[in-house]
């Protein structure tokens, strides 16, 4: 009987098949993701915003400091080794021939299929004579002429061949381990059963123990758990925080513990230094013990963001822990608004009056705080000094000039070229052109609101308890775009010199504040249409009626009998044309009737349509958002004191400013390149009536640069719940018909006995 024989690869084939799958696939995606990128192309990237970035400190430290890093030359070296152990196991395979061939008598006496018998037999003497083993020929080799020949001739062996392809009938199925054989060969097995032991109980348990200690400890932000828990405590016990409280807060990081993180150092020079900085800024209370706000890591970091804030230089060797501290402060931030959000939520999901929630100023501080750490900028300071060459010493001639009152971007950019230059009067051409490439360079980005209610047959009528959607869709231009439109627009509106004090005031306004308006359109004159008088007869005198009648020979009688018919025959048609008209008029009511109906339903099937669209839309933006992922390099940030490079991100979220209250939680917007679609969602509010909210946009890095815009919302009782709807009735079409035919022969015996009665 046919058994199964399990064998070790002795030859070593199949167990090169098997090691060059393995190293295939673990070679080709590592090369995909590992191979170092092409520092050329980083470096071109670099040469080409130099004009605009020039000045940037990330931008100074890439150059100026590049630091050789080996690591690259160490993928490539490991990569391209793997890559030519794959190609060596590959052409071995290639050349291993076959172990596993099919039995072919025909094959083995050198006979083409469908040989005769006598062929057969003469073959087989021939080869017999030349490999019998005791004329000194191969034994093995004259056993399979010989088994061969039996196939070709016996019939129970050719049976044999026929069905289970051997003449001896069939034969045991062989598995080939892909291992070689020495593995298990008793001489090597303590060796082996070593290696394994090393492998599967110490190097792959430290490995995974190890990630998974330290991955435990981070967030899926790669924030510390523990950052989080003390950010929870002091935003919760510090209800409203202002900005000074919120860097006491920010500062007291793990992150910037070097228990906590090995990158974070602390030098003994700290002891002397820190205390010179803090008589420096001497705005920092140390009296109040709050750990781990007055340790010594947190007060090191508080002093590095202060003198940041402030740009006081700080001594070389502070130089690098204030870097590391700035590069962690962005994330640190967005993880405080997420902080804050959530207890929003749960302070909102509770009844109890003793859990009260972060306020509005709180969140918005956040934000504040960010675009304060990227830009090296204090709360108060003016947005003018992220520009280049922009001092506190020229920023006074800039904002206090007499005739221009600059405070922000926008009212710089909406000034006319010669208004702008000889403004700036004070810098030089080549540092007037770097100010106008930077200032050109700016984000300026523009809302388009929509609000609705999705899956309802109504979207447009929100109503109290209803999930409002608001679709905000940003557009993202630069400065320099958007102040060559407004140019174009404002000469193309400019009115005549002879203005006088008109056209001055327009001057001085500028693109920005000018707004396009149109021509004034005249009230038009109702013009009275003049009443169309209907001709009357004009009566004749008695003398020429008689000789009238007279000449027409016209007999009074006569005269008498033709007026009354024609009376008769007045009345009649005047009857018939008013039946006419009552048909004609009602035939028009119909037929504008049934023109109104039609356009109703038109306009309802469009409606229909419309709504079925924004609703295939949204899904269709939400599947988007689950299955893409957008890069979030957008556009590089412009600040002169950050030390890495930062790429442009937003929050927008909606607010109400009169009663401070968080309307929609924050959306983090790290996709804005030209345009992007945001869906904002919230509950509507319990009562009807008409709110105004506010829709806020602002940005992670630029000071001054935030977009507003009103909402209004008018909020309507909701529908009661119908009590009967056809999609309701779940009667069966069988069991409507049972009762029919029950109706039925009820009928039918009632009329029955009625005539029984009757007889």
């Amino acid at each position: 009987m046919a058994g199964q024989q399990f064998q070790y690869d002795d030859s070593g084939n199949t167990f090169f098949y098997f090691l060059t799958s393995f190293v295939g696939l673990i070679v080709i995606p590592a090369t995909y993701y590992l191979w170092p990128r092409d520092q050329n192309a980083e470096q071109i990237r670099l040469k080409n915003i130099r004009k605009v970035y020039g000045r940037c400190m990330w931008y100074r430290l890439r150059l100026l400091k590049p630091q050789p890093n080996i690591i690259p030359t160490v993928k490539k070296i490991v990569l391209l080794a793997g890559w030519a152990l794959f190609l060596f196991l590959a052409y071995k395979v290639s050349k291993t021939d076959r172990e596993y061939q099919e039995y072919n008598p025909y094959e083995v006496l050198n006979l083409d299929p469908g040989a005769t018998v006598a062929e057969i037999k003469k073959q087989y003497r021939l080869l017999s004579l030349k490999y019998h083993p005791d004329k000194g020929g191969d034994e093995v080799m004259f056993m399979r002429i010989a088994k061969a020949y039996a196939a070709l001739t016996d019939e129970e062996s050719r049976k044999n061949w026929e069905e289970f392809g051997n003449p001896d009938g069939p034969q045991a199925t062989s598995f080939g381990i892909a291992l070689p054989a020495w593995i298990v060969d008793q001489k090597n097995s303590i060796l082996v059963l070593l290696v394994y032991g090393l492998a599967f109980m110490v190097i792959l348990p430290v490995v995974v123990g190890s990630w998974w200690y330290r991955s435990i400890r981070y967030s899926g932000d790669q924030i510390l758990i523990r950052t989080t828990q003390i950010y929870t405590y002091f935003v919760y016990k510090t209800r409203n925080m202002d900005m000074k409280r919120l860097v006491m807060v920010l500062s007291g990081a793990s992150e910037f513990d070097p228990q906590y993180n090995k990158d974070a150092t602390s030098r003994p020079t700290d002891n002397i230094l820190i205390p010179q900085l803090i008589r420096e800024i001497g705005s920092i209370n140390l009296k109040k013990n709050e750990p781990p706000l007055t340790c010594p890591y947190s007060l090191k970091a508080r002093v590095l963001l202060l003198s940041h804030l402030a740009r006081m230089k700080i001594p070389e060797t502070l130089e690098e822990d204030q870097q590391f501290m700035l590069k962690k402060c962005p994330a640190l931030l967005q993880e405080m608004v997420n902080v804050i959000c959530q207890l929003i939520i749960m302070a909102r999901s509770r009844e109890e009056r003793e859990f009260r929630a972060p306020t509005l100023a709180s969140l918005e501080n956040c934000m504040k705080l960010s675009q304060m750490a990227v830009q090296g900028l204090q709360q108060f300071k003016s947005p003018l000094l992220q520009l280049p060459h922009i001092e506190e010493d020229n920023l006074r001639r800039v904002s206090n000039h007499k005739k221009y009152k600059i405070k922000t971007i926008q009212d710089l950019v909406s000034l006319k070229e010669s208004d702008r230059h000889s403004l700036l009067h004070f810098l030089e051409d080549d540092k007037y052109e770097e100010v106008m490439a930077v200032l050109g360079s700016f984000p300026y980005v523009t809302m388009d609101i929509k609000s609705q209610v999705l899956d309802d047959e109504d979207s447009n009528n929100i109503t109290v308890g209803s999930l409002v959607t608001v679709l905000v869709k940003l557009t993202r231009q630069t400065m320099a775009e958007v102040f060559e439109k407004e140019q174009s627009i404002c000469a193309a509106e400019e009115q005549p010199a002879d203005d006088g004090i008109d056209a001055n005031k327009n001057k001085a306004k500028g693109g920005w504040q000018q707004k396009s308006k149109g021509p004034k359109k005249m009230p038009k004159s109702k013009k009275k249409k003049p009443l169309k008088k209907k001709p009357t007869a004009v009566p004749l005198p008695q003398g020429k009626q008689q000789k009238q009648k007279q000449a027409n020979g016209v007999v009074g009688s006569e005269i008498a009998v033709k007026e009354d018919e024609d009376d008769i025959s007045e009345k009649g048609s005047d009857s018939e044309e008013e039946e006419t008209n009552r048909d004609s008029q009602s035939e028009k009511d119909d037929g504008s009737d049934r023109d109104s109906d039609r356009e109703q339903d038109e306009k309802q099937s469009k409606d229909d349509e419309a709504e079925w669209q924004e609703l295939q839309q949204s899904i269709q933006r939400k599947e988007r958002a689950l299955l893409e992922t957008k890069s979030k390099i957008t556009h590089p940030v412009y600040s002169l004191y950050f030390p890495e490079e930062k790429q442009e991100w937003w929050w927008l979220y909606i607010a109400d400013r009169k009663e401070q209250t968080l309307i929609s939680m924050p959306y983090h917007v790290c996709t804005l390149k030209d345009t992007e679609e945001v869906e904002l969602k919230f509950p509507a509010p319990g009562k009807p009536g008409n709110y105004q909210y506010t829709v806020f946009l602002r940005s992670d890095s630029y000071m001054g640069l935030d977009q507003i815009k009103p909402l209004k919302l008018e909020v309507h009782e909701a529908k009661p719940v119908p009590e009967n709807h056809p999609q309701w009735d779940t009667a069966i079409e069988g069991d409507e018909d049972q009762e029919d035919s029950e109706g039925f022969e009820d009928s039918f015996e009632e009329e029955e006995e009625e005539e029984e009665g009757d007889d």
